[in-house]
């Protein structure tokens, strides 16, 4: 991978052990630092004050969802060019195109492994990846 690992990564979902699920994999692919967050609103606490390579935010959130932390994200001057990768459960072609049209640099649907969390980050780095 010829994506920068050593970037931070801010993994936001409200199911403990999702979070777990999604570090593992991150490990695997060579990333070390990981933080998280248990919702949108405390996503966009630690990214006002750490500058994040990527998010990955699962979309089913309470009290802020996923969706809304992208729209924050885009809103806000200072983190409208964070990578975001949207996790959901959900396949709706509609909540695929709000996401597209929110900001939404790429989107996985639950279940996925390792080699599925690769491609969609290598997609959303496309100058990184070696040929």
């Amino acid at each position: 991978m010829a994506v920068d690992t050593s970037m931070s990564v801010l993994v936001v979902d409200d199911y403990n052990t999702m979070i777990r699920i999604i570090r593992n994999l991150l490990k695997q692919l060579g990333f070390e630092n990981i933080d998280d967050a248990s919702d949108g609103s405390a996503a966009l606490n630690k990214m006002r004050s750490k500058k994040y390579g990527l998010v990955i935010s699962d979309w089913n959130m309470e009290p802020m969802t996923g969706y809304d932390l992208l729209r924050e994200v885009r809103a806000d001057p200072n983190l409208a060019t964070t990578p975001f990768i949207m996790i959901t459960a959900e396949s709706k072609t509609e909540n695929v195109i709000a996401a597209k049209k929110a900001g939404v640099n790429n989107y996985i649907v639950k279940p996925f492994n390792a080699a599925t969390l690769k491609t969609k980050i290598d997609a959303v780095f496309p100058d990184t990846v070696s040929a």
